[in-house]
């Protein structure tokens, strides 16, 4: 049977285990039914000509996990941000692992999505959100949908401040076989609110995983959010994050995603400006080798006017690796005033990494600033030839030019903890201990 086949197959016994009656069932039934009519995206559409999922689609995937195997916090401790503390939405196979999270209601919610879809206390802040900015024809965002039972759900009422960051972290077990999770998460943050949140998927086996995450964020007037995606997954494993933002008047929302790990990985993040003097960052450090696709989708919609967003994506490619960007920015005809800067960087250190970038503006106003940019090279060997002269030796010469060329995406990360587990991810991957942090 083909995975689509399963899928909707899956769906009609997700159907004998939920309440029919709940709103949220006709969204669910919507939603399966767009995927049913679209199938997984193909190359034949032009945001996917570059990324393909055929060899995802031939694995006979366990749609609900029957097994999960329970996890000792020293096992997995290296995952968690050990320096500080934190909240913790912590999900093992698919399900809550009260043993590894701790969440919490004094003042702030950190919980659990299946809560608050079925808890009639959540039920005013589920109907004013849930799914309002996913994109009903996306296939896979429907997919998601209609399966959407667990993940985070996070609110900040109003004039509040989450006294500590969040860690949302999805951990497949490997005690079933090849597995496939539909993570939804919702975070609300209203007005004049501020929150932290890191976010990471993680196999513990070689087991083949098929992530299919759904996030919404709604930033109210005023609202701060800064959210970390941590990507640094074994090689058997495959993502697809859709993250959709709604912003609102004089709020900041600033997204930066670490792409290191994973056999592909594609992010599909859409800022939505449905106010004035709003503000939304998007920066990226991506650094892969043999077999590896990273695809970024990044898109701003300027809808109102004195608005800001600032993209910055550098990207490391070597062997046979292939990375992907294409950032869109609208800006609508009312939205004057706007300062829009995109720019997207590379550098390929192996004769067979490619890279397939594609900046693109559609802009409706005439009062505005926006610019775009990529470039594709390879190590300056001037450069290379300064350091080596000074008795650095080419490795580390190389690890440190390279170093230097994500260094400002690292600059606005606002957690030092994490900020120092990204500098030893980076080191990691080049393969060297330069003993320092930029």
């Amino acid at each position: 049977m083909e995975l689509k086949d399963k899928l909707v197959s899956a769906f009609m016994a997700l159907e004998n285990q939920v309440d029919l009656d709940h709103p949220v069932h006709d969204i669910r039934s919507a939603a399966i039914k767009v995927f049913e009519n679209q199938g997984f995206p193909t190359k034949k559409e032009e945001a996917w000509k570059y990324t393909s999922l055929k060899a995802l689609e031939k694995i006979d995937f366990s749609i609900f996990p029957r097994e999960s195997a329970p996890l000792e916090y020293k096992e997995v401790k290296q995952y968690f941000l050990q320096e500080m503390d934190t909240y913790k939405i912590v999900f093992v196979d698919g399900v809550f692992s009260s043993y590894l999270s701790e969440t919490t209601h004094q003042g702030i919610d950190v919980c659990l999505m299946s809560a608050a879809l079925t808890k009639d206390m959540y039920k005013p802040v589920i109907e004013a959100y849930f799914n309002k900015i996913a994109s009903v024809d996306e296939n896979l965002t429907a997919l998601n949908t209609a399966f959407s039972k667990e993940g985070a759900f996070i609110h900040i009422p109003k004039n509040t401040q989450a006294m500590k960051p969040i860690e949302i972290i999805h951990f497949a077990s490997g005690a079933s076989a090849d597995m496939m999770l539909q993570p939804r998460n919702l975070v609300v943050v209203e007005e004049n609110s501020e929150v932290q949140i890191m976010e990471r998927h993680q196999s513990l086996s070689t087991n083949a995983v098929f992530t299919n995450a759904v996030t919404e964020i709604y930033a109210d007037k005023s609202a701060m959010v800064d959210f970390y995606k941590v990507q640094n997954d074994l090689h058997t494993a495959s993502l697809v994050d859709n993250t959709y933002i709604d912003q609102r008047d004089r709020s900041i929302v600033k997204v930066h995603t670490f792409s290191f790990g994973g056999k592909l990985t594609r992010n599909n993040l859409n800022f939505y400006q449905n106010g004035e003097r709003i503000d939304s960052t998007m920066k990226g450090v991506t650094i892969i080798g043999d077999g590896q696709l990273v695809d970024h989708h990044t898109l701003v919609h300027h809808r109102q006017p004195n608005c800001e967003s600032h993209q910055d994506y550098k990207g490391i490619y070597d062997g046979n690796s292939t990375g992907v960007f294409n950032g869109k920015i609208v800006v609508d005809r009312l939205a004057q005033k706007t300062n829009a800067f995109q720019q997207n960087n590379n550098l390929l250190i192996a004769d067979k990494a490619s890279i397939n970038t594609k900046p693109q503006l559609e802009i409706f106003a005439d009062d505005v600033k926006c610019s775009h940019g990529c470039t594709i090279g390879q190590i300056d060997q001037e450069a290379m030839f300064y350091l080596q002269s000074r008795g650095i030796g080419q490795k580390e010469a190389q690890a440190l030019l390279m170093y230097a060329f994500a260094n400002n995406v690292l600059e606005s990360v606002r957690i030092p903890e994490l900020k120092k587990r990204i500098n030893a991810l980076i080191a990691m991957k080049l393969g060297v201990n330069l003993g320092f942090e930029l």
